[in-house]
């Protein structure tokens, strides 16, 4: 277990469309006054509760809360994460999405799961991120962290994108492939494997790096330190109109690239702390992704 911490100042952050889990959030606001709690509520949470207030931004709760319960998706999760600030934030997400595979709670189990965390029967699972960083023409263009994964790709046009790709300032390859995804262990279990990659245990300090539809076929993902700083230039030069190449950050911000376009990707100084009340990952991949099950 991890050393108890005193969660006195609780943020809610909710996805937009949670009002059909009001009793739910009624209730848990009924638990934390009764356990003497600070409650800082996000927008949407207010608009759920039918609140006066217009309640907090996302970046202001997670600035004056020393929890975050999250409530929805992984898509929550991730949009969440992207706004960490530099101070420890420990998160507890709640599914109310779909898939739920970073969420550790379901809402049936959330109660018993505070009183766990509230009496320091926990574990903290620290989840790095990435640093993301856009220049052009030598000049930085624009910035995001990252939990799952940074992905270079294009529209509707089926052709090859050239990459080179450098790690440390060394070329480790020229790469034509319809795309490239670099993942934290975190994103392993996402885009990245989907497109043939490996899953990585999200204790393993590591980024993957997995090249979409290659030209080549020895081309192959790449599992590197997460000591490295990886370098993207993009070396296709396309008309605009006609075909547009883009980096997505978490699958949800999306920046146009250009050739010549670089994209530095490193380790970030910054992580998701995530509150776990026990050890679901294994259980999570045959759940989630069947692994392991026989094809039928």
């Amino acid at each position: 277990m991890s050393p108890k911490l005193s969660f006195q100042k609780v943020g809610l952050i909710c996805k937009s469309n949670i009002t059909h889990h009001t009793p739910t959030l009624k209730k848990l606001v009924n638990y934390l006054n009764k356990h003497k709690k600070e409650i800082i509520f996000d927008e949407a949470s207010c608009k759920a509760l039918n609140n006066n207030e217009k309640g907090c931004t996302r970046e202001q709760v997670l600035q004056r809360s020393d929890l975050i319960l999250i409530f929805g998706g992984d898509g929550t999760v991730l949009k969440t994460a992207r706004k960490l600030p530099r101070k420890k934030v420990y998160i507890l997400p709640v599914n109310f999405g779909n898939l739920g595979f970073l969420t550790e709670s379901t809402p049936e189990k959330l109660f018993e799961n505070l009183n766990k965390i509230f009496d320091g029967k926990y574990h903290i699972d620290k989840r790095s991120m990435l640093r993301v960083t856009i220049y052009r023409n030598n000049k930085k263009l624009q910035s995001f962290l990252s939990l799952n994964d940074a992905v270079i790709n294009q529209g509707a046009f089926a052709r090859l994108i050239t990459m080179d790709l450098s790690v440390d300032h060394r070329k480790l390859v020229q790469i034509k492939a319809d795309g490239l995804i670099v993942a934290t262990p975190t994103g392993s279990t996402a885009h990245s494997l989907s497109a043939g990659g490996p899953i990585v245990h999200p204790y393993i300090q590591s980024i993957t790096v997995t090249p979409i539809c290659p030209a080549s076929l020895s081309m192959r993902s790449i599992v590197i330190p997460d000591k490295k700083q990886l370098e993207i230039t993009i070396e296709t030069e396309r008309l605009k109109e006609r075909t547009q190449l883009g980096l997505t950050i978490d699958g949800q911000d999306l920046v146009s690239l250009e050739y010549g376009d670089k994209i530095k990707i490193r380790k970030s100084t910054r992580h998701a702390y995530i509150l776990r009340t026990g050890n679901r990952y294994y259980r999570m991949l045959r759940s989630k992704l069947n692994w392991g099950e026989l094809g039928v």
